[in-house]
């Protein structure tokens, strides 16, 4: 269910009309077509949808389709946006003083990471309309849900091209699946995670849009099984760089390369995100990053959640409790005022669980006292 419009660019390099084509107040995902001035080029955009449910729930059912079905759903105000920005003013004097010469990588090196000293980090990382989207997405209780990444990063806009093959500007088309899981994602029906990019800044002024390959139902050729030609898997050398990583399939794999520029490259969607933008995808959905605006500084926040049950799935980060060594004591607090639904997506055991017994309530109870830990629900479920 598809809604296509052209409507009115500010962008550089594009023009367009506003001439509303097709319209369907419940789709997943809205498309607008822009073409490229000078040329015979269209970038095709996903526009975002907002976040509204019926009966309060953070997703539409179109939303929830599009996600399953075409792989991707871009969504706004889903996590307040002065939360956002209060997280983008934490983090931006550390990101733009570091070195914007040099091959870009992703993540913050540690730095805001789950859980962050970066209070407002955490707080949209376990933000209760984000839990409930993802719940929804994968058909499960938030309780059933469990977090594997959480980082609040930058991407510099370079004065000009790194001569770097691992360098991030601009990206070949992957999959996330590899440095996430030592499987394979199961079949496209049976979805088993959901990842996101928080944007907190505007495509207008940065650049870098998310390039998106949308499914085409069960036949499309740009998602045969098992999806392993790409970088970094089997054969393929690891590269990041697009130029480089499509060279050396290339000559890897000459049918490969030509496969990957007509499906993956040729069809590639561009995400229009502003502050507060949500994209939701998956481990198995096509996508890269591109080219951010020299000079400019774009700051996203990056999450992965899992069904309980995909132990398959790694944690990407370091063990949440690993923080309990903190002088901040920032998961303490952290622990002790979240809701049980908040605690069981970090690996808390649910209220019923065969851990909880007269005496592990009391214990833990003893642990976090001091932070005002509210111990009734597992005491409750117990009795």
């Amino acid at each position: 269910m598809w809604a296509t419009v052209e409507w009115e660019s500010d962008l550089r390099t594009c023009e367009a009309s506003a001439n509303v084509i097709d319209h369907d107040g419940d789709a997943g995902v809205r498309l607008t077509t822009v073409p490229v001035v000078g040329s015979d080029d269209r970038v095709v955009w996903i526009e975002p949808v907002p976040a509204s449910g019926p009966g309060g729930t953070p997703l539409g059912a179109g939303q929830v389709q599009a996600w399953r079905t075409a792989g991707a759903v871009v969504v706004d105000d889903l996590v307040p946006a002065g939360l956002i920005a209060a997280a983008r003013r934490r983090a931006v004097d550390t990101f733009t003083a570091a070195a914007e010469d040099g091959p870009g990588d992703f993540g913050s090196g540690g730095t805001f990471v789950f859980p962050s000293d970066c209070v407002e980090l955490n707080e949209i990382t376990l933000h209760p309309r984000l839990l409930g989207a993802v719940a929804q997405l994968l058909d499960c209780p938030v309780r059933e849900l469990r977090l594997t990444q959480s980082d609040l990063w930058a991407k510099h806009g370079k004065p000009k091209p790194v001569n770097d093959q691992y360098d991030n500007a601009d990206q070949r088309m992957h999959v996330d699946y590899p440095n996430h899981t030592l499987t394979h994602p199961p079949r496209w029906d049976a979805p088993d995670a959901v990842e996101m990019i928080i944007y907190a800044d505007d495509v207008e002024e940065c650049g870098g849009p998310t390039a998106v390959v949308l499914r085409e139902g069960p036949d499309d050729p740009a998602y045969p099984w098992p999806i392993i030609d790409t970088p970094g898997v089997g054969p393929y050398a690891w590269v990041n760089d697009r130029g480089r990583a499509e060279a050396s399939m290339a000559e890897a794999a000459p049918h490969v390369a030509d496969w990957r520029a007509a499906q993956l490259y040729a069809r590639e969607r561009r995400v229009r995100y502003r502050p507060g933008t949500v994209l939701m995808y998956r481990h198995d959905t096509w996508h890269r990053g591109t080219p951010i605006t020299a000079g400019a500084l774009r700051v996203v926040q990056n999450l992965t959640f899992r069904r309980a049950a995909s132990e398959w799935i790694s944690t990407v980060h370091e063990g949440w409790a690993w923080a309990m060594y903190r002088r901040s004591q920032v998961i303490e607090r952290l622990i002790a005022t979240a809701t049980t639904d908040q605690r069981c997506v970090l690996g808390f055991p649910a209220p019923g669980h065969p851990y909880w017994t007269a005496d592990t309530i009391a214990a833990v109870e003893s642990r976090y006292c001091a932070f005002g830990i509210d111990m009734d629900d597992y005491r409750m479920a117990s009795d």
